[in-house]
């Protein structure tokens, strides 16, 4: 099995061409390129089954590898290869991508490629890929905008403890104890967030941050009690599948 590491430091790249060589013996030919543009190129001439991709790269990060297959089909598996980065984690988990946090561990390698060789007729790579690269845009943008009286204040998707539906207005309750009053419907944020794993609608009044969820109770059905001491209600309707979003996330 053949295999590229595509990667612009050059020990990141003798060190997993080494952890390779030791401990994948089922790759036997190892290449490198130390750029996007040289490693499309590799891969074309190539043919390997399994790429090693760095995101962080000069002029090209590794995300943009879709841009050069538009009209091609994508016959290898891509590990991405990236050190850690709260964005770029959290987009790869969304797309379920491969990936290897640097520096890289010798068992989560090896488990990295047993799973890339077992996926190698997976034809949905092309749609991880365009997953994966509007994820970690939208990610990394991490704010949402808030028209208030005076204007509009952009706050961090992380600052948020909740939102809660007041008729025609939305309150949205943040981090700090503040609360802003929003001439919009509830509505209006749902589908905004609507492809953010932070947010979830537990109930028709409220849609909540679940990093900031500290407890589930068993109180006219279930409620959850956010950081702030906010006990939300969770919908009957909702109870199934907000027990099974526990047990995925957390």
């Amino acid at each position: 099995m053949k295999a590229i590491i595509i990667d612009d430091e050059k020990r990141a790249r003798r060190i997993l061409n080494t952890l390779v060589v030791q401990e994948c013996t089922e790759i036997t030919t190892i290449l490198e390129a130390d750029n996007l543009m040289d490693g499309v190129d590799l891969i074309k001439k190539e043919n390997p089954e399994i790429v090693f991709l760095d995101i962080q790269m000069p002029n090209h990060s590794g995300l943009q590898i879709l841009n050069f297959f538009k009209n091609e089909p994508i016959t290898f598996q891509i590990i991405f290869t990236t050190a850690y980065g709260q964005y770029a984690i959290e987009a790869l988990k969304m797309a379920a991508v491969d990936y290897l946090l640097k520096p890289i561990d010798v068992d989560e390698l090896k488990l990295a490629v047993v799973k890339a060789t077992a996926k190698m007729d997976d034809e949905t790579i092309k749609e991880k890929l365009t997953n994966l690269e509007y994820n970690y845009q939208q990610l990394a943008l991490n704010k949402i905008a808030l028209e208030v009286p005076k204007g509009i204040k952009f706050i961090s998707h992380e600052e948020i403890l909740y939102f809660e539906a007041d008729g025609a207005y939305t309150k949205v309750f943040l981090q700090n104890g503040k609360t802003e009053l929003i001439c919009k419907m509830l509505k209006h944020f749902v589908e905004q967030l609507s492809n953010k794993p932070l947010f979830y609608k537990p109930h028709r009044s409220y849609l909540i941050n679940i990093k900031y969820m500290s407890e589930v109770i068993k109180k006219d059905g279930l409620q959850v009690i956010m950081t702030n001491n906010k006990s939300v209600p969770i919908s009957r309707e909702r109870k199934e599948n907000f027990l099974a979003m526990i047990n995925n996330v957390f």
